[in-house]
């Protein structure tokens, strides 16, 4: 066995995986897994920049982190972080301050390595089942960013491109001040319908969406919609992971999420408190990707990129 720890940054959330690597069977036997939002991605669309109160919140999670490897005695480290600080000009101040803390050089990786990680993730546990058919379709709508992979067994094409949840909400469903609409107008959601078809496009160039016969949808805003579509009182990750979700029902989730206000949508114990104000956005975006491919259900997918990583270190 070899113990490894896994940690991805991304827009929105850090996560670490702490995980038994068994050579013999190719498992990873989870130690530890858990979950921060820092939203690191903070204003990054709008200034270039990440932001001070965001590093820190980063920092301390890592910190956190930190203890929770030591305790475990994880022999190889891995940190990869994606979206925001691939666009930030001040990154050299992220990866000095996580080097410091965590005594390893974060990798800010490329959207296509972004989109292999996720891959492996995702489908490495779906070999072998027959009510699955193949290609799939592997969509990972983070908070920068929504990467698109097409595959067998390896990688046919991928792509990332710019419509993360906080992304979107940030560019289009917030007033003068910066505080998020609530609920958002009609316009405000039409501009945000009309950046993700825009997306959408570029994405059909590069990856043939409509030629896989599996939708497997990835990270916090799928996870969460798949929550609420099972009605679940609280966060159940084993009644959420290959949950199978229907169009019929993201969009009346979607219809409900971008009416709603803020305190009806906390209201709702499966959103976590730092997807409030970001998850219509989410949803949106997942419905128009099921649109676009003709998906008439989402597999919802627990591992991901996190678990691509831990595979990667493994």
């Amino acid at each position: 066995m070899t113990r490894v720890a896994a940690i991805d940054c991304g827009t929105n959330s850090i996560r670490l995986l702490v995980a038994d690597a068994d050579p013999r069977t190719g498992e990873l036997i989870d130690l530890d897994r858990r979950m921060t939002i820092v939203r690191l991605g903070q204003g990054v669309d709008r200034t270039g920049r990440l932001a001070p109160e965001a590093l820190e919140r980063t920092f301390a999670a890592c910190r956190e982190y930190a203890q929770v490897i030591k305790e475990h005695g994880a022999q190889r480290i891995r940190f990869v972080a994606t979206s925001a600080s691939r666009d930030a000009s001040n990154r050299d101040e992220f990866v000095a301050g996580v080097r410091e803390i965590l005594g390893v050089e974060p990798e800010v990786i490329s959207g296509d390595q972004e989109a292999a990680f996720s891959f492996t993730g995702a489908t490495k546990e779906l070999e072998g089942r027959a009510d699955l058919e193949r290609p799939y379709l592997v969509v990972d709508i983070g908070g920068g960013s929504t990467e698109f992979v097409v595959g067998d067994e390896d990688v046919r094409a991928a792509l990332s491109v710019d419509i993360g949840c906080v992304r979107m909400t940030e560019r289009h469903l917030v007033a003068e001040d910066g505080t998020v609409t609530d609920p958002p107008s009609a316009a405000q959601i039409e501009a945000v319908r009309r950046d993700i078809a825009a997306a959408l496009d570029r994405v059909e160039r590069q990856v043939p969406l409509t030629g896989a016969r599996t939708l497997v949808g990835l990270a916090g805003s799928v996870t969460t919609v798949a929550a609420l579509a099972l009605g679940l009182k609280e966060y159940d990750w084993a009644a959420i992971h290959h949950s199978r979700i229907p169009y019929e029902k993201v969009v009346e989730l979607t219809d409900w999420l971008l009416a709603s206000t803020h305190d009806q949508r906390a209201l709702k114990p499966v959103i976590h408190p730092g997807r409030v104000d970001v998850i219509a956005s989410g949803a949106l975006v997942l419905r128009m990707i099921m649109e676009r491919v003709g998906a008439r259900e989402v597999v919802v997918s627990e591992h991901d990129i996190l678990d691509g990583i831990g595979w990667s270190v493994a």
